[in-house]
Formats: C-alpha cells, structure tokens, sequence
C-alpha cells in the first residue's frame, strides 16, 4: 500500500507542476500580446498622430498664406499681375491638397473621418471663393472682389480654420488614449513579469523539496548493520 501512496503523492506534486506551467505559458502569451498591443499603439503614435500633427501644422500654414496673399492683392499689391497670384494661390492648394491625401492614408477613427470629410468641403468651399473673386478682379470689378472677400470669403475661412481646429483636437484626444492605452499594457507586463518570477521560484521550492524527499527516502532504505 505504500507504493500507492507514493505514486498518489507523485501524481499531486505532477499535477502541481503542470498547473504552474499552465499559469507561467499563459502568463507568457498575455505578456507577448501586451508588448505586441504597446508596440502598435507606438507605431500608431508616430505615423497616425505624430506624422500628421506636423501636417495640420502645414495645412494651417498654406491656409493663412493664401488668405493674406489674395488679401495683400485686394488692397496694397495692385500692381501685382493677377495670373501671379492665381499661381500662388494654385501652388498652395495643391500643397493643401497633397497633406490632405497623405492624412487620409493614416489610421482614423470615425470621428475623425467625419471631421476630415467636413474640412475638405470647407476647403473646396473657400477655394471657390478665391476663384470667383479672382474672376471678379479680372474684369475690373474690384470693389465686388473686395466685399465677397470680406463677407463670404472671411466666413468661409474660419470655418475652414474651425474645422482644423477640430480635427487637430480629435487627433489630440486619440493620442492620449493611445498613451493611456500603451501606459496599461506596460503595467500589465510588469505584473506579469512579476507573477513569471514566482511560479519560477515556487518551481524552484518543489524542485528542491522532491530532491530532499528522495534523498531522505534512499537513506531510508539503506540496510542498517549491526558492529
């Protein structure tokens, strides 16, 4: 009966060590999801946030130089030929357009996508209003050119400038929750690793103590000698 009792412990002290191993594959797999989920959020940092951070920066640029230059023409830059500043004014839009592109390749939440359509219209919108005001200067009607741009003109422009503003915030706020995000995953693979280190050490313990249990055993069974 006692070898029954040996294989009993036997299998209690296997099923001990397999359950730790269990526990430390599974902790491991968690771990390796965790680095992979702060890698991407740090991708996603750089390409989808950082990248085009810098691009609203330009956007809004392109957008102030265009409505000072047609600005400067109206009421200082007479002299300016106008096919000069229609040039200057294409050049522009086609750099708008070009950041706008490459921002659609990012990663947008949905939010985004909807603030992004909305911006482009408001970029069309007052694009139109430059053209037609150019077209007014163009056969000497200056003084309508100059209300248009005024009224109609400056309105399209800060609402152009608004939703810049507000795509620039939505971009703000999903950063952050990417930064949230990362800054979880990180704390969940500190644990993690933390929780590997005991089951290791737990191993350990077991390890050593079938070691001294089998020790104890063979000195057990050892003949005894009488002098």
């Amino acid at each position: 009966m006692k070898w029954l009792i040996v294989i009993q412990q036997k299998l209690k002290v296997a099923g001990l060590l397999g359950g730790i191993m269990v526990l430390v594959l599974g902790s491991t797999l968690l771990s390796k999801n965790n680095m992979d989920g702060m890698d991407k959020s740090f991708s996603s940092l750089y390409l989808d946030r950082l990248i085009p951070a810098i691009d609203m920066v330009y956007l809004t640029d392109n957008l102030y130089r265009k409505h000072l230059l047609l600005e400067r023409y109206l009421w200082t830059d007479k002299e300016v030929p106008l096919h000069e500043i229609a040039i200057q004014l294409d050049a522009h839009n086609a750099h708008i357009d070009s950041l706008v592109k490459e921002f659609e390749k990012t990663y947008l939440v949905e939010e985004e996508t909807k603030s992004l359509g909305a911006f482009r219209n408001r970029i069309v919108e007052y694009a139109s209003i430059e053209q037609t005001i150019l077209n007014l200067c163009s056969t000497g009607q200056r003084a309508a050119g100059i209300r248009l741009f005024e009224q109609e003109g400056n309105v399209a422009f800060q609402r152009t400038i608004i939703r810049l503003n507000e795509l620039t915030r939505i971009q703000s706020s999903v950063g952050k929750e990417l930064v949230r995000k990362s800054h979880s995953d990180a704390l969940q693979s500190e644990f993690l690793s933390t929780f590997q280190i005991c089951m290791v050490l737990i191993i350990g313990l077991i390890v050593l103590a079938l070691i001294k249990e089998a020790k104890m055993i063979n000195i057990g069974k050892q003949p005894f000698h009488l002098n």
